[in-house]
């Protein structure tokens, strides 16, 4: 795989191509704001003129995200100098600092996550909704090979997908069909020096040691460019089985807006296998609030087990699902896990706080002080049981519901319309304070 020696070769990407690309992700707003990856490398310094260049043309602008890990000694001089370079240009840019301790091993994977923590983070406080990142074809075909060699399946080997939702904002690749080479052409045509991390070449790292064998590779027939195109492929597969999944959900699952789900096991086990086991994996994520799936030996125990209709219940991932009727058939309620929930945290007024990997509270600035957000729990729905208060809603669900609290104790539960009758604070009982956001959406289609 080139590691760039072959820029002086290659075409620069000029502008009229770097907007046929981004119009893939089109529609942007009419000024668009975008927020770009840039480490001070190569590849992010050249998606950073591009970009720039091309929202700019918009009307808009672009902000550089610089993360500075200190997993390097060189790693503040190395961002300092990439927001130098930004500076110049007049490209507005933004340092973040990683501030949690870095564990002894797996580094790799703790930087991405630190580092897409950070972006979130900034892009909500921001309000910036695009985030881009510079991952080129060379990129595509490094991860083909990770994931081969880690045995993935479909979704895996399909590789990086153009555009991923997040909770806050797209994250858009539109460089994923360009080489690497094209992308030093052009940083050279733009006159850019940029930062070389020596992480690149480190065989204690698995990318590193691919980018070392590119030309053993290559004599084989495994280019970047062969490999690009057979996880371009494999993404096609993956999008057809996502539509089966996505049909299978619709048929199979009635998800409620306070963030439990009926599901119909009978509907769900009529699709292909691998689409029904797709999409109750889908459904426990989401109900979750949990970043990955569950196990896959789990889960198709679960799925075999759905036809005897689950007597007794059982959790995964952080549902409960329990047999229950609703309008008169039998189906299964799918619930978050009281026991596995998010403690409590602090709630000041004007905050905004995303609680147990599933909703997003917008706490009124009006709010009294010294509230907390946390799990109604089985004490706190027996408690407004007690009182003869009638939700209509199981109580598994109504445990697992977001509630508000204070120095007396449970003060108020918006998404059950109530507070304590002391509370002189009537918006805390209003629902639209809540929002079920999870973490993953029932369906990521695109």
């Amino acid at each position: 795989m080139d590691d760039g020696t072959g820029a002086r070769q290659a075409a620069p990407l000029d502008q009229a191509e770097f907007a046929a690309l981004m119009a893939g992700f089109a529609p942007f707003e009419s000024q668009p704001r975008l927020a770009i990856a840039c480490s001070g490398g190569a590849d992010s310094m050249a998606l950073t003129l591009l970009a720039d260049r091309w929202a700019r043309g918009q009307g808009g602008a672009v902000t550089a995200l610089i993360v500075d890990h200190s997993l390097r000694p060189d790693s503040a001089r190395e961002a300092a100098l990439a927001a130098s370079w930004l500076k110049s240009r007049g490209i507005a840019h933004q340092i973040l600092k990683r501030e949690e301790a870095a564990p002894a091993g797996d580094v790799e994977a703790f930087a991405r996550q630190a580092r897409y923590r950070l972006f979130e983070s900034w892009c909500r406080e921001n309000g910036v909704l695009h985030l881009l990142t510079a991952h080129h074809r060379d990129d595509q075909a490094e991860t083909f090979l990770l994931r081969l060699a880690r045995g993935s399946g479909l979704h895996g080997l399909a590789g990086m997908a153009p555009e991923s939702a997040k909770r806050n904002f797209r994250l858009l690749r539109p460089l994923l069909a360009v080489p690497r080479a094209r992308l030093r052409a052009t940083l050279a045509e733009f006159s850019q020096e940029f930062v070389e991390d020596p992480m690149n070449r480190d065989p204690a790292y698995a990318r590193a040691r691919i980018r070392a064998a590119r030309d053993t590779l290559a004599a084989e027939g495994l280019t970047p460019e062969r490999l690009a195109a057979t996880a371009a492929r494999l993404a096609r597969a993956r999008a057809a089985l996502e539509t089966l999944v996505a049909d299978c959900l619709a048929r199979a699952v009635a998800l409620d807006p306070r963030g439990f789900a009926w599901l119909d096991g009978a509907a769900l086990r009529a699709a292909p296998e691998e689409a029904g086991l797709r999409a109750l994996a889908a459904l426990i994520a989401c109900i979750g609030g949990g970043e990955f799936p569950p196990r896959l030996e789990r889960l198709e125990r679960l799925y075999r087990e759905l036809p005897d209709g689950l007597a007794g219940g059982r959790t995964l991932g952080g549902c409960s699902l329990v047999p229950g009727k609703r309008d008169g058939n039998g189906l299964v309620l799918v619930c978050r896990e009281v026991a596995a929930m998010a403690p409590q945290e602090d709630a000041p007024p004007g905050a905004g706080i995303f609680w147990d990997g599933r909703f997003l509270l917008t706490m009124p600035q009006e709010a009294p002080d010294g509230m907390r957000l946390g799990g109604l729990g089985a004490a706190g729905a027996a408690a407004l049981s007690s009182q003869g208060f009638d939700s209509g809603l199981p109580a598994v669900v109504r445990a697992g519901l977001p509630a508000l609290f204070d120095h007396q104790g449970l003060a108020a539960a918006p998404l059950l319309l109530w507070r304590r009758e002391n509370l002189n604070a009537a918006y805390l009982a209003c629902p639209e304070i809540v929002v079920f956001r999870p973490l993953n959406a029932l369906t990521r289609l695109g």
